[in-house]
């Protein structure tokens, strides 16, 4: 079996963006929701036509993660939205980085992190922002791994459930 293969994704890649999204938050946390909450989230969320928005949106970058051919994860990154009052137009956001279960552990998803990281980076130091389910450790793990803090938090709206959130963030190195 081949190292995964990371790469930028383009305009053909939105259905396999969309499918993956769909697959990787439902397999994370179809649990949370009433089906009906679920189903709407995700075609809104994780639709074509938001994979496409995405995609075509100068100001974001998507990322590919491939074995084998298969695509196994991938990330979004842009301006940063998270409702906290030190967020500004200069500041950079993971929106979403997934791994399927099976490819989880071993640096994969430290490796699309740097990715990310290079890209919001990539005309200089600047705060960039994460939100992440409270309870979602390994992922809070992983953020504190670099760098980021936890600053705040807020809802993450799913249909008529609110997900307790915390945002974090690594301030630039000054």
């Amino acid at each position: 079996m081949s190292e995964p293969v990371i790469r930028r994704a383009g305009p053909e890649d939105a259905q396999t963006i969309a499918d993956l999204g769909a697959r990787t938050f439902s397999d994370t946390f179809a649990h949370l929701y009433p089906p009906e909450d679920l189903a709407a989230f995700l075609a809104e969320a994780h639709g074509l036509a938001r994979a496409k928005a995405d995609l075509a949106n100068p100001a974001k970058a998507l990322w590919l993660m491939e074995k084998d051919g298969e695509a196994i994860g991938y990330a979004l990154a842009g301006p940063a939205k998270l409702p906290h009052p030190e967020v500004t137009d200069a500041c950079g956001e993971l929106d979403r980085i997934y791994v399927l279960k099976d490819h989880q552990g071993g640096g994969a998803g430290s490796r699309l992190l740097a990715e990310v990281f290079a890209w919001l980076e990539k005309d200089g130091p600047r705060d960039l922002w994460i939100g992440v389910w409270s309870e979602n450790l390994g992922a809070q793990k992983l953020y504190a791994r670099h760098g980021f803090e936890k600053v705040g938090t807020y809802d993450f709206v799913v249909g008529n459930t609110r997900d307790h959130e915390f945002i974090l963030r690594r301030k630039a190195a000054r």
